[in-house]
């Protein structure tokens, strides 16, 4: 398992070409892994922001995942899909995605969550907010010792953690056994998006 910065893109902090700009000094501060996020219905955009954000992820060897659109990421062949609780059946998901792309599943602050979604084929699970978080500010509160039973639980299973995430905590979110950072607020609205993503990986080393 590897330590990974996970970036989540957000319309409001990244609009228009900003979106492309961030993303790109995410990836050249070291993040392998971006999710983009957008709960817009211009589909038409989103599958030509999409397509963009892909070839500028294949660009710096990182993985662009798709947040809760199946039909978008089979038709763009996406390197994965990230599915909340009630956007999507995960089993379904695993059987239309084949065996070899990334799927992640929202799993709040539950075990039992996590190993339904586990079952369904999920290569990682998502716990959170551990924060107070701008992203997610109605999202339940899971305490940190989640990822720590988690990990025992599930050793074999990537561990994400989201919500409120920034350089002050993110040390205890290691700690307590995630190996996947996300974050969006922390590391895009920094006044230097390359030398945030850059500190991010240094404590993931």
């Amino acid at each position: 398992m590897i330590n990974q910065l996970y970036a989540i893109t957000d319309t409001l902090l990244l609009p228009g070409e900003k979106l492309f700009l961030g993303v790109e000094a995410a990836l050249k501060g070291g993040c392998q892994l971006v999710q983009y996020r957008d709960k817009s219905t211009d589909t038409r955009r989103r599958t030509q922001d999409a397509k963009r954000l892909l070839v500028l992820c294949n660009q710096y060897g990182a993985k662009l995942i798709i947040n809760d659109d199946l039909a978008l990421a089979l038709e763009i062949n996406a390197h994965g899909l990230h599915l909340g609780q009630g956007d999507g059946d995960a089993k379904t998901a695993r059987l239309r995605l084949g065996a070899d792309t990334i799927l992640g599943v929202t799993c709040h602050d539950s075990l039992e969550l996590a190993e339904a979604a586990i079952g369904d084929g999920a290569t990682y699970i998502a716990f959170g907010r551990f924060f107070s978080s701008n992203t997610k500010p109605d999202a339940r509160p899971a305490p940190l010792g989640l990822i720590s039973e988690a990990k025992q639980k599930f050793p074999q299973i990537d561990i994400a953690a989201i919500g409120g995430i920034d350089l002050s905590n993110a040390g205890d979110v290691i700690a307590s056994g995630a190996n996947m950072l996300a974050v969006c607020q922390s590391l895009f609205a920094a006044d230097n998006i390359e030398t945030r993503a850059q500190a991010f990986t240094q404590l993931l080393k």
